[in-house]
């Protein structure tokens, strides 16, 4: 910044010059003092009463239209403002990893993809374009850009109803990643690939399983392979961990909890299908993995206070390495453990306090009171059993348990009617 001096004149003699020399005669000494207002402030006052007259006055000639107008100003004002936040977090920042060529396809598939302009074909074309952009600019096809590209192919497909081909979906990225650990996964032990891809593989038989399992797929016998595909593949690469070491740069394998939910998930599909000695020894192998102090511990203690409950004897083997000698255990003596894991539910639950403590735990609270319940009503104890439905019941109204308060009052209503029966 620089200043511009103006020049000042050069005196100029007059008659009037004279007067300097002469002593000045003090002509004003009685005229009353005046306090002067500054220009500037003169000019504020006059242009805010002036403004504000106006918005009176255009209020007064028509309220309606004036209120109408100044909500309009602000309502646009404060769109024009939000452009660019929308346009940084919803447009920009969701395909920051992507090179633009390809995260301009990947906007279009999924505008295509939802809402009221849901065009399955479009989208489609769409992300099948950017996966060509993608390959021609040399981005990793195993990259996890990539492979979130074609998750999101099998989802559109899935919200679409067309199951099936977002299970083909699936089963061909499982294949291409199957090839990827035969073929190059020796080359990727220290760049933590080979540990990310793996990881992928078993996400991704979970996932299949899940849609195998649905009614609209129902193969459970394909959901059954898949899961235990993954079971195998989590416990594989652990225990080549525990063996051989982590090699350097390797990366992490999964966590404890997320080993867990896989074997969870196995247990949860014998259980559908009946064969509680299967999913027994699996929900003991997650609870095993659990924290102590999480609420999921409870809920897995429940179910296997279930499975307890409602298994039967499997077949007798007579192989080589059977055991006829040894009796399998009675009837009651399955109820009897099967009443002690629902106790120890209840024990867990009470022993988490929060801020680890959730609406799991009482969920699990509820359930297991209703366990206990069912658990004597087998024994014929019906008063002590409709105690604990009651308690189970109020219990699930506490917390909002829809489905515990419906199961509740239909213990109730059996007992009752049992007692009757007497």
């Amino acid at each position: 910044m620089f200043s511009r001096a103006i020049p000042r004149p050069a005196p100029r003699v007059s008659r009037f010059a004279m007067c300097e020399a002469q002593p000045q005669l003090n002509l004003l000494q009685h005229l009353p003092s005046r306090a002067w207002r500054p220009i500037r402030r003169q000019c504020q006052r006059r242009h805010e009463t002036t403004f504000r007259q106006k918005l009176k006055d255009g209020y007064r000639r028509n309220p309606y239209q004036f209120s109408f107008a100044v909500g309009m100003i602000v309502i646009l004002s404060g769109l024009a403002a939000s452009i660019p936040y929308y346009n940084e977090h919803y447009i920009i920042r969701p395909f920051h990893n992507y090179p633009e060529p390809v995260a301009k396809k990947l906007r279009r598939a999924v505008f295509y993809s939802q809402g009221r302009y849901l065009d399955l074909g479009e989208a489609n074309r769409y992300f099948r374009q950017a996966l060509q952009i993608a390959n021609e600019l040399g981005m990793d096809p195993f990259s996890p850009e990539i492979l979130g590209v074609k998750l999101a192919i099998s989802s559109v497909f899935e919200q679409a109803g067309h199951f099936s081909l977002a299970v083909d979906v699936l089963e061909v990225m499982r294949a291409d990643c199957l090839r990827f650990i035969d073929e190059f996964g020796d080359k990727h032990w220290n760049n933590g690939n080979r540990s990310r891809v793996l990881k992928v593989i078993v996400m991704l038989d979970v996932q299949m399983a899940e849609l195998y399992n649905s009614k609209y797929v129902n193969e459970p016998e394909q959901a059954e392979k898949r899961l235990t595909e993954a079971v195998e593949t989590a416990l594989r690469e652990k225990h080549r961990r525990d063996n051989e070491g982590v090699k350097p740069g390797e990366g992490d394998w999964m966590s404890d909890e997320e080993m867990g939910g896989t074997i969870e998930a196995l247990a949860h599909h014998y259980e559908k299908y009946d064969s509680h000695y299967l999913a027994t020894p699996l929900f003991l192998q997650a609870l095993a993995l659990c924290p102590p102090k999480s609420c999921h511990s409870v809920v897995l203690m429940n179910n296997i206070s279930t499975c307890l409950a409602q298994q039967t004897t499997p077949p007798p083997s007579s192989g080589p390495d059977s055991f006829p000698n040894t009796p399998p255990p009675s009837r009651p003596s399955m109820v009897e453990y099967a009443r002690q894991w629902a106790t120890k539910a209840l024990d867990r639950a009470a022993a988490i306090s929060p801020p680890e403590r959730t609406n799991e735990c009482d969920v699990g609270c509820a359930v297991a009171t209703h366990n206990l319940g069912e658990f004597l009503e087998m024994d014929g104890r019906l008063k002590e059993a409709r105690q604990k439905y009651e308690e189970a019941f109020s219990l699930a109204k506490a917390v909002g348990f829809a489905e515990g308060k419906l199961n509740a009052k239909a213990g109730i209503s059996r007992v009752k009617a049992l007692e009757k029966g007497q």
